[in-house]
């Protein structure tokens, strides 16, 4: 354990109070995976531990406190039992004073596993015995714990991707009978789940489980064959799903050029002009079309947008005898089109002298025809 983690611990604990470390952070620890996020529980109330870091003022309504120190990301929650639920969202909690009674909250047994300051581990509910055989168990009743949070469907079955872990038959057996729980949560949440299982090279057991258990075709998304891209955007365009899935307008903007690049099945001058080098990297990674050569092929382009074209639309005008219309851009379109295929340099004279050529006149007569 880091001194940065022992030194929090140990502050709170000097305020004599109780403190460990608990959830994902043990649990990778005891997997031999580094981590950075870590959360502590404890009895100290929100108004200790505020008297405690009092220069911070990072906390919510459910007794969560917020630490940045370095590259740690440590949250402080007081031990809690939440009475009521609105949808997911707990509507009424009770602060405890009794650690067991806040890990049977939790929602898997792999999760409630703590550690003190001097990295003793606390397990009252086996799950160390659970990380050694990769199960992941719900803690309590199966229907009760999904009924009461459905997301947990989603984070059983990305933690039984990420880490390579199975679930437990009871868990499999609740979860296929209540898959359909997945419907009442937001796009939003849905999203983000499905997403932490896209970015891992073990994503794949995380689809075929969606699959198994009826989800894909409840959220109605569908995919034939992915190859593995650590790119979010690159993941998503080798999926169907349904168009109010929250992505930002960036986001779809990147999906659908990488998807066109797939469609088109190559990559060349005219594909790193239109979509770009990023999605044109990622969409190299699908086909798997060397990256290098992507970059050498971006870097040796004359023209990576129109504002490198060197002629202006006055040139064109003057050449022409036209004023500003639609004209103007068919003609920048095929400048670049034989810019990018190699048949004419982007330069200002040669450019000039290619335009003042007949064919190039009639193709313009042509059109106002």
């Amino acid at each position: 354990m880091d001194k940065i983690i022992k030194n929090v611990l140990q502050k709170i604990i000097d305020a004599n109070y109780e403190a460990y470390v608990v959830g994902g952070f043990v649990r990778d620890y005891l997997l031999g995976i580094k981590s950075t996020d870590v959360d502590i529980c404890t009895n100290a109330l929100p108004k200790d531990l505020h008297k405690l870091f009092p220069t911070n003022n990072n906390s919510n309504d459910y007794g969560g406190f917020n630490l940045k120190i370095k590259n740690y990301n440590i949250d402080i929650t007081t031990y809690r039992k939440e009475l009521t639920y609105e949808g997911r969202k707990p509507t009424e909690i009770v602060y405890l004073n009794d650690l067991k009674e806040d890990l049977l909250r939790r929602d898997f047994t792999i999760n409630a596993v703590c550690m003190d300051v001097d990295e003793k581990i606390i397990d009252y509910l086996n799950g160390v015995s659970d990380i050694t055989k990769h199960v992941i168990k719900i803690i309590g009743n199966p229907l009760g714990k999904i009924k009461e949070d459905p997301l947990r469907i989603l984070r059983a079955i990305r933690f039984a991707s990420v880490l390579n872990f199975d679930l437990d038959d009871e868990l499999y057996t609740t979860i296929k009978e209540n898959y359909e729980l997945v419907g009442t949560l937001s796009k939003q949440r849905i999203k983000e789940e499905i997403t932490k299982i896209l970015l891992h090279k073990n994503f794949q057991k995380g689809l075929n489980l969606l699959n198994d258990l009826g989800i894909l075709k409840l959220l109605n998304i569908s995919y034939q064959e992915i190859n593995f891209v650590n790119d979010i955007c690159g993941m998503w365009a080798q999926l169907e799903y349904p168009s109010n899935f929250p992505f930002t307008k960036q986001e779809i903007r990147n999906i659908i050029n990488i998807r066109q690049i797939i469609e088109d099945g190559t990559i060349d001058n005219h594909t790193l002009y239109n979509y770009g080098l990023y999605n044109s990297l990622v969409a190299s990674d699908i086909l798997d079309i060397n990256k290098d050569n992507i970059n050498k092929l971006y870097q040796k382009l004359e023209i990576k947008n129109i504002k490198d074209l060197d002629i202006s639309s006055e040139e064109i005008m003057e050449i022409f005898h036209i004023g500003p219309s639609i004209k103007i851009k068919e003609i920048k379109e095929e400048i670049i089109n034989l810019i990018l295929d190699g048949k004419l340099k982007n330069n200002n004279d040669n450019i000039k002298e290619y335009l003042k050529r007949d064919s190039v006149k009639s193709f313009m007569e042509n059109q106002t025809h």
